[in-house]
């Protein structure tokens, strides 16, 4: 489906007041140089309201984003090299545009290629020089219904998902006014991961793999209800030695990978390890020293699991995916910037991303559907990112249930669609609101 979209206004955000001159340059970490070259698109739809007209809510937006900005400087500025951003405030790009059609329309698709017309850039598109791109794009789309849909794409070396759920919280705090802590949104992560001399051809493999972001590739969206995860957790049990019950992102994660190895077409007697990548967030996990919770960059590290069992029972899965979780503590993350294991781990990564290693990213219980800039929370978050052999996990607008974007061949995903148990627990494209 093709939405009618007229740009109404296009122009360029700076922060208000200007950054001070001894803070125009941020250190990058290893963990920002291990981000693949992508924009974290985030879109947030609003239900119509009269409380403000568009004009109004057109000059909050931007007076509000200029203010946050002040805060965000390195958003508004410009990755100088695979070490540095120059906070140069050149600003970040602000568009306006209507939408001829109603919000329900979209929010009863919510069809990936749909959500990405709403969108200020394609968060896949190539530039010539790691310079090219701005680090932060906005667009808000108003809807003929009176709806609107706030859509921000954040350059990923500059932010992880983490990062952008503190960015869109933040601005919506200045917007309507409530008084927010700020002042530790900028940390400089290079002291606990010093960035490395990392080759650019390091994501080459992924911005060339036709396996990764190929026409083959279809990303769709499964949303398990929180009564049906709550069944799924009682189901599989409690898991470890511990004797741990399964978290929603734990019993979801070993839903799918189970879902995947049986539905491999290898021969009864080959054995294939299916891998899984779970990104993990460091921000409550590194104690020494404490990490702000809003600090933005990039502080996330890949733990990694395989099966090489031809029928593993979710319990099985659900304890390897809780086990390579919970080893990532102070203690390992020390061993790994010493030994050079995050490096190394990107790298095997990179090269067999959308091919041998299926990843799983949750944005669960980041705040996204707490972003209020005066005229209520969001009715429904989503995001617009495509690649192959990825499933990103977002909150239902409950609290309660997943949204699992998945994006696999198209064989690959007929297969998940038809398997028994993503049947079981899963609805696929629902529209509940």
């Amino acid at each position: 489906m093709e939405l009618k979209v007229e740009f109404i206004s296009r122009e360029t955000i700076k922060p208000s007041p200007p950054t001070p001159h001894h803070l125009r340059t941020h250190k990058l970490s290893l963990l920002d140089q291990q981000a693949p070259p992508v924009y974290v698109p985030i879109l947030l739809f609003y239900s119509p309201t009269t409380d403000m007209n568009p004009t109004k809510k057109s000059d909050l937006l931007k007076n509000s984003l200029s203010k946050t900005l002040t805060y965000f400087y390195p958003f508004a500025g410009r990755i100088k090299d695979c070490y540095t951003i120059d906070c140069n405030d050149e600003g970040a790009t602000y568009i306006e545009a209507q939408i001829d059609s109603d919000m329900s329309v979209v929010l009863k698709e919510r069809g990936i290629d749909l959500l990405r017309q709403l969108l200020p850039c394609d968060p896949l598109e190539k530039y010539p020089e790691p310079s090219a791109p701005v680090i932060l794009a906005v667009q808000v789309n108003y809807f003929s219904c009176g709806g609107m849909a706030i859509c921000v794409c954040i350059w990923h070396l500059a932010a992880d998902a983490s990062a952008a759920a503190s960015f869109v919280k933040s601005w919506a705090a200045v917007a309507s006014g409530i008084d927010i802590e700020l002042d530790a949104v900028i940390y400089d992560c290079s002291n606990l991961f010093p960035p490395q001399n990392i080759s650019a051809d390091l994501w080459k493999s992924f911005e060339k793999n036709p396996n990764v972001l190929g026409a083959e590739v279809v990303t769709k969206r499964f949303v398990f209800d929180g009564s049906k995860i709550a069944t799924l957790r009682n189901e599989i049990g409690n898991i470890g030695p511990s004797l741990h019950r399964p978290t929603r992102v734990e019993a979801v994660s070993s839903l799918i990978w189970q879902a995947l190895i049986t539905g491999d077409d290898t021969e009864n007697d080959e054995i294939v390890p299916v891998h899984v990548a779970t990104v993990v967030n460091l921000r409550k996990r590194i104690m020494n020293p404490p990490l702000p919770e809003l600090c933005i960059g990039n502080i996330f590290l890949l733990s990694m699991a395989n099966s090489v069992a031809k029928t593993p029972s979710c319990n099985s899965l659900a304890e390897k995916v809780h086990e390579s979780i919970q080893k990532i503590n102070d203690e390992y993350v020390k061993q790994c910037c010493e030994s050079g294991e995050i490096l190394n781990l990107v790298k095997s990564v990179a090269a067999e991303v959308g091919t041998g290693v299926f990843s799983f990213t949750s944005w669960c219980r980041f705040p996204y559907y707490e972003t209020d800039f005066g005229w209520g929370r969001p009715i429904w978050f989503g995001t617009a990112m495509k690649f192959n052999k990825v499933a990103i996990l977002l909150d239902s607008s409950d609290g309660n249930g997943i949204e699992a974007w998945i994006g696999l061949p198209k064989e690959e995903m007929t297969k998940l669609e038809q398997d028994p148990g993503i049947l079981a627990y899963a609805s696929f494209n629902p529209t509940y609101i």
